[in-house]
């Protein structure tokens, strides 16, 4: 090793004016949590080993060459001193007053340009200009630079301040290659003197940097940022041990997304969609939990507008070279590189799912038995990504399997004649609307019927309202029209009896229906009700009248509609003229049983009293 020369006697500067007011800025305002300074100054180690890496490859003689490339970070709770050394490039007499004293490195009179000029912007500037440094001096009482440049020549120097106003640097022999940086700490802020508050920083911040980190003679950052290697070099327990340290889970992945993108911004993403839905198992709401990353340095574990709120359930990491980030790289205040970011990735993971839905249509089905809900939120809000997110809603349907489940698109091809509609109807299960009477004119003409069965499903369907040019119409509305069916004369009521019976019922029911005709929907059953108020469906009624809101008591009034085949309804018709009070219970409780399959039954007492009255008469 060189033989160092006579260390010169310590030498006193002045802070520039500009950078007396950064400190004063990062210590007092810009920082929001303190353990930041940790990660600003890990961050500048792995730059400054980056740098030492390259060189390697161009220069022949460098100081303690055979130096790992790694961070080291030391902690003494009994001297309240953190200290974190790097064996990277370090630095000269000259380039410690230029980097860490004035304003020609640090970047430190362009930051406070750009705070002047746009306050609302003063967030977006560490990682421009390099001023992380400074963030030590939230902890510090003092902080030491010990360092060594990498030029063999150079002796080692100290760097020794306490953010007042001034610094010192002098000589300081037997330095090691890079910079140590000794921080003594303030009374307040012993925790970072602390092993187990260090560690809980570094894992949270730091897990991903590229070279060593050690704490206490201990490697921190054992799982590599999987996200930047290529998929053909990664292993699928690789993959599965990534995600649950990432995600903090205990089961493997159900799908995963590993792409990478140059143009509009420099992304490389990792999603995995996790094996169960917490929500469906009635836990809290999901909060996202896709990581931003800025060069495997954590910007945000938690950000909230990286994704839409429809994709809270992914897991994983964005991690993008482009971003501008804030002093204390938590949240992103350029919101048009935050929308890009969003828009990539949204896009990409639809693209993914697209591709899932027709390449393996057996795995796509699993996950959308378990995330629907999800699917079908982003449908009825995300106006942006409707189209993509329509095509990859499933229905079971009137022409499927019970279990098995149809696409809008599949439902499209299916369609004949003169159809322009798509039809669906909401009931609590398969069974309940197969056997209620709404299918019954549907199955007679041949037409496909969606079936839905959650509570989100007219939400959604009132907000898709349309698929390839169809319109979204529920079966069960009273403005939903059908083509004529021929239907065979014989054992019908004639058009004059028919006539005579519909104007008797709507005398007899008065006030709780708005009207009532013939039917050309009904094969089977003598009766169905129809919604006849275009605002207030019967879901949506019992929903309201789950939360009393109001308008969910104003008395209710349908269209009726008879099937002049029924035998109940002829029957009626003969009893209207010979026994008209028998006849008056009858059409009520052919009312209240047509409500209670249309679900507008409330309250079931009168019906009850009404049947007793009807067994009197047997």
């Amino acid at each position: 090793m060189p033989t160092e020369a006579p260390p010169a006697a310590p030498q006193t500067f002045e802070f520039q004016a500009e950078i007396k007011q950064l400190l004063d800025i990062v210590i007092h305002s810009l920082y929001t949590e303190k353990e930041i300074f940790v990660r600003e100054l890990v961050s500048n180690a792995s730059d400054a080993l980056e740098k030492l890496r390259h060189l390697q490859i161009t220069e022949k003689e460098i100081f303690d060459d055979r130096l790992d490339l790694e961070i080291n970070l030391t902690t003494d709770d009994k001297a309240k001193t953190l200290t974190i050394q790097d064996f990277g490039i370090g630095m000269t007499r000259a380039e410690l007053v230029e980097n860490l004293g004035t304003i020609a490195h640090s970047g430190s009179k362009a930051f406070l340009k750009a705070l002047s000029e746009n306050a609302q912007k003063s967030a977006g500037l560490i990682g421009q200009f390099g001023v992380g440094f400074y963030a030590a001096f939230m902890a510090a009482k003092s902080v030491k630079v010990y360092t060594h440049s990498w030029r063999a020549a150079e002796p080692g120097q100290l760097w020794t301040s306490e953010g007042a106003g001034s610094y010192a640097i002098e000589e300081a022999p037997g330095q090691r290659r890079g910079a140590k940086i000794v921080i003594e700490l303030k009374d307040d802020c012993s925790e970072f003197s602390q092993e187990w508050r260090i560690k809980e920083i570094l894992e949270r911040y730091s897990a991903f940097v590229s070279f060593p980190i050690n704490l206490n003679g201990k490697r921190i950052n054992t799982v590599q940022a999987l996200w930047l290697r290529g998929k053909n070099e990664i292993k699928e327990e690789e993959y599965t041990e990534f995600y649950k340290f990432q995600s903090h889970a205990y089961d493997e992945p159900r799908l995963r997304l590993h792409f990478s993108a140059d143009a509009p911004l420099a992304i490389n993403a990792l999603l995995f969609v996790p094996k169960e839905n917490t929500e469906k198992l009635g836990l809290a709401r999901t909060e996202p939990a896709v990581a931003l990353y800025c060069r495997k340095v954590l910007i945000d574990a938690h950000p909230k507008d990286l994704l839409p709120e429809w994709l809270r359930f992914l897991r994983g990491v964005v991690d993008s070279e482009d971003l501008p980030l804030n002093i204390s790289r938590q949240t992103m205040q350029d919101r048009s590189l935050i929308e890009k970011l969003n828009k990539v990735i949204t896009k990409r993971f639809l693209k993914f799912l697209e591709e899932e839905a027709k390449s393996r249509p057996e795995a796509y089905a699993e996950f959308y038995r378990e995330f629907d809900v999800f699917i079908k939120e982003g449908a009825a809000l995300d106006y942006t990504h409707k189209d993509q997110l329509t095509k990859l809603l499933r229905y079971e349907s009137s022409l499927t399997d019970t279990g098995k489940t149809t696409s809008l698109a599949d439902y499209v091809s299916r369609m004949t004649g003169d159809q322009k509609e798509i039809y669906y109807l909401i009931g609590p299960s398969r069974v309940a609307i197969e056997s209620g009477p709404y299918l019954e004119g549907f199955k007679a003409r041949k037409l496909e019927v969606l079936f839905c069965y959650q509570s989100v499903d007219e939400y959604v369907m009132n907000n898709v309202r349309e698929f390839d040019g169809k319109k979204l119409v529920a079966a069960d509305h009273a403005d939903t029209k059908l083509s004529d069916l021929a239907q065979p004369a014989e054992g019908a009521l004639g058009a004059e009896e028919t006539t005579k019976l519909v104007a008797w019922l709507k005398e007899t029911l008065g006030e709780r229906v708005s009207d009532v005709k013939a039917s050309d929907r009904l094969v089977d059953s003598p009766v169905l009700a129809l919604n006849s108020d275009k605002s207030m469906s019967p879901h949506l009624r019992r929903m309201m009248k789950a939360m009393h809101k109001d308008g969910a008591d104003t008395p209710l009034r349908v269209n009726l509609e008879i099937n002049p085949r029924h035998a109940v309804i002829k029957r009626l018709a003969e009893t209207s003229a010979s026994a008209p009070e028998k006849a008056k219970l009858v059409a009520e409780q052919l009312l209240d049983n047509a409500l209670i399959s249309a679900g507008l039954l409330d309250d079931t007492t009168q019906m009850v009293q009404r049947l007793y009255k009807l067994l009197e008469t047997v």
